[in-house]
């Protein structure tokens, strides 16, 4: 007779609505899950529970929630789900309280999280993460889901048992070696869909469907492509297929980088199409659509910081 899995001890760092999704799947499921988030997610989830809506339930979900960094401490498998911008800041909060054995996953944008994190942790398991999911926050401590849901780990101490009880909770969980190529076909898929919903304020299905979009998409991924096969990084041989198919599967999702800059929020457009130009300089590869889209964001949110002088 096979005994019951021991529940996971996890802490989310950074609980917007990415974090908030999957510590609700967890913690739903039996684990023993605390969000760390802003204060007001916090204090709603103190009254009231986290809500979930998805498309055939709402409900409220018991769940521990602070603002204190030191409540990784007693984790087993830490899900670090800051802003790319936050990378650093965040990861000395957690550095001094982590136990030995905690794993760490990074479930964020951008290709390069995992070493940034290993600088500052040190020794302390760190995994890269891909995260294919469409959430966002509708307010405080209310999560909505819109897609998908799954998650690739690299391969880690933790990762097959985080595999099994993830996969268990209803979040589809494997480890895989290809995690770097994987990051990189997530990225190109960011920067051909973020900027342009951001700068429209409209969803996926929205965009691909205007005259000339396609075209311009075309370029943004094909100046990615490039840098990473200057790079030496081999990408999925379906990756087109796969920017394709995220219209079609989440039309009615806003971007990330929409939702920021809707909010008032530093955008991680520095770390997406930013993360393409940088690169591109260096190994000689032109990258005027990524440059472009990028410098339009930074003046976006730039015009929303300030005043125009009369």
């Amino acid at each position: 007779m096979s005994s019951q899995p021991h529940p996971l001890s996890i802490a989310v760092m950074g609980a917007g609505s990415v974090g908030c999704y999957f510590g609700a799947l967890l913690a739903r499921a039996g684990h023993q899950v605390t969000l760390i988030g802003r204060q007001s997610h916090v204090q709603a989830i103190a009254q009231h529970g986290l809500r979930l809506q998805t498309a055939t339930q709402d409900l409220y979900i018991p769940i521990n929630a602070s603002t204190d960094a030191a409540n990784v401490a007693a984790a087993d498998v830490v899900l670090f789900c800051v802003k790319s911008t936050d990378t650093e800041a965040a990861a000395a909060q957690i550095k001094p309280h982590l136990a030995a054995h905690a794993q760490v996953l990074s479930l964020q944008n951008g290709v390069d999280n995992d070493e940034r994190l290993r600088k500052v942790l040190g020794t302390q398991p760190v995994a890269a993460t891909v995260v294919y999911v469409a959430t966002g926050m509708a307010g405080a401590g209310h999560v909505r889901h819109f897609g998908r849901g799954e998650l690739v780990i690299a391969p880690c101490p933790m990762g097959d048992e985080i595999a099994r009880q993830f996969s268990a909770a209803g979040i589809p969980t494997e480890v895989s070696d290809s995690v770097r190529a994987a990051l990189w076909q997530k990225l190109i898929i960011n920067c051909v869909y973020n900027a342009l919903s951001a700068l429209t304020q409209q969803p996926y299905g929205w965009l691909v469907a205007q005259d000339g979009a396609d075209a311009v998409m075309q370029d943004i991924a094909a100046e990615c492509k490039a840098v990473a096969q200057a790079d030496g990084v081999a990408l999925p041989a379906g990756v087109d297929a796969a920017v394709a198919a995220i219209a079609r599967t989440m039309p009615g999702q806003l971007s990330s980088t929409a939702q920021d800059l809707a909010r008032g929020k530093p955008t991680e457009i520095d770390h997406l199409n930013g993360y393409v130009v940088q690169p591109g300089q260096a190994l000689g590869i032109a990258t005027p659509a990524n440059r472009l889209l990028q410098l339009l964001v930074q003046m976006k949110q730039a015009s929303a910081d300030s005043t125009i002088p009369s």
